[in-house]
Formats: C-alpha cells, structure tokens, sequence
C-alpha cells in the first residue's frame, strides 16, 4: 500500500503508478449476491449449468460488479493521510474488454493521473486497471474521480 501524509504528497506523485492490489478470486455467490442487489439475473452470470453451454464457458461476472470492486481496490492501494473525508465524485470513463470468469482471480493496479484543486478540495484521477490472472486483455478499465477535503488547521 502506498501512504501519503497528505493530499500534497499525492499531488506530487502524479504521473506514478501505484502499484497493485492482492490477487482476489470471484465467486459464484458473489455474482448471485450482486445479481440480487441489482436485479440483474442474465443466465450468463447465475445459471451456471446454461453458461457452460454458452459463448464463455461458464458463468462470467458481471461488468459492474468489477467496477463496484473499485473502492476496495482503491483503499487496498493507497491511504491519503490528513483529511477531513475523500469522496467519490465519480467516473470519467469505463471499459470492460474482457470478460471474468467466475473462479477466476482478479487484482487491480492504478496509475495517478492528476490532482487539482477546486473550492471543494482537492479532485483527483485515477486509471484503475483490474486483470485477470492469466489473460492478456484487462477485465475493466476505469479512469475514477476522488475528492479530498484537506482537515483544516487552526
């Protein structure tokens, strides 16, 4: 995990790449508990028995159950120090190229991409890279917006 004290060491590592996160396998529970959560029931995801017979091979995760993965993801890879609160202040761009089959091990990577100041806070972004163990083609690519509120000092 990369540490930062404070929102202007991680302006300064703008351009970096983080590093990665722990490899992590996906369940079937997981895709049914999130197709539960969602109302999304596509035979690709939750009838494992069809799936096999399908264009993958088994069951496949869903897109958005990987890019739901991103928050812990983020909070695996980097800790900002002195803040009030960081925010998700949402997306810029998202693209699933690979799909992930259940029982398949996943991580994620993430590289800086910038830091801004706004009256808010301080509004960062993020590429977020989450691949499978063993395919050359990323799951899900995502460029993440994150606002941090400095403390306020006396």
């Amino acid at each position: 995990m990369r540490i930062f004290k404070d929102v202007m060491e991680l302006k300064a590592a703008v351009g970096e790449h983080l590093g990665y996160t722990e490899w992590r396998q996906v369940t079937q529970e997981q895709v049914n508990l999130f197709a539960d959560a969602t109302d999304d029931h596509q035979w690709i995801h939750v009838d494992v028995e069809k799936a096999a017979q399908g264009p993958f091979k088994g069951t496949i995760a869903h897109g958005y159950l990987s890019l739901a993965l991103l928050p812990s993801f983020m909070t695996e890879l980097m800790e900002v120090g002195s803040l009030a609160m960081g925010i998700n202040y949402g997306l810029n761009r998202v693209r699933f190229p690979a799909p992930v089959p259940v029982g398949a091990r996943i991580r994620a990577g993430a590289e800086l991409g910038d830091v801004k100041g706004t009256p808010s806070g301080y509004l960062s972004s993020m590429r977020l890279t989450i691949e499978v163990e063993g395919q050359k083609r990323a799951a899900c690519v995502a460029d993440t917006l994150s606002l941090y509120v400095p403390e306020k000092t006396s």
